[in-house]
């Protein structure tokens, strides 16, 4: 199979590299906020407006550009994959709509919950424990896509 050649091309594994590294950038909030907020809860305690706002201002100038930065790498390996990947097979097509779709939580729900909680919303906790949880389930359906590409070698 072609694959044994395209790990060996330096563009590929830089871009592998790349896109690895940012949707570890991407995703850690997703996974870290919900705990540190859970453990807040316990003893009664809030985040309070000034951490609110960093973490959304994190999301805004880190987290969510890591995001694009990912699928970005990922479309790049696939041009550069010398023809082994192919934007026509299903697994790629799959990847883009997750894509879209935890672009759309990343840069719609989550920024648009922030502000209805530095309002005063009181249900804007529970909602972005939600949105982080449909963040959790789209990366375990990408991680899933990305293993066993679904389509490719049939």
């Amino acid at each position: 199979m072609v694959l044994a050649a395209l790990v060996n091309t330096f563009g590929y594994r830089l871009f592998f590299a790349l896109h690895i590294l940012a949707i570890i950038t991407a995703f850690a909030p997703a996974f870290v906020f919900p705990v540190m907020t859970a453990r807040l809860r316990k003893v009664d305690q809030t985040m309070g407006a000034d951490i609110g706002r960093i973490i959304r201002d994190n999301w805004n100038r880190i987290h969510g550009p890591s995001l694009v930065l990912a699928g970005l790498f990922g479309i790049l390996m696939v041009v550069l994959s010398d023809e082994t990947f192919e934007f026509s097979q299903s697994w790629v097509s799959i990847a883009f709509v997750l894509w879209f779709l935890m672009l759309g939580v990343v840069f719609g729900l989550l920024p648009w919950n922030e502000r209805k909680a530095a309002e005063g919303d009181a249900g804007a906790e529970q909602r972005s424990a939600m949105f982080n949880g449909m963040l959790h389930l789209l990366l375990l359906l990408m991680v899933i896509d990305m293993v066993w590409k679904p389509g490719f070698g049939t």
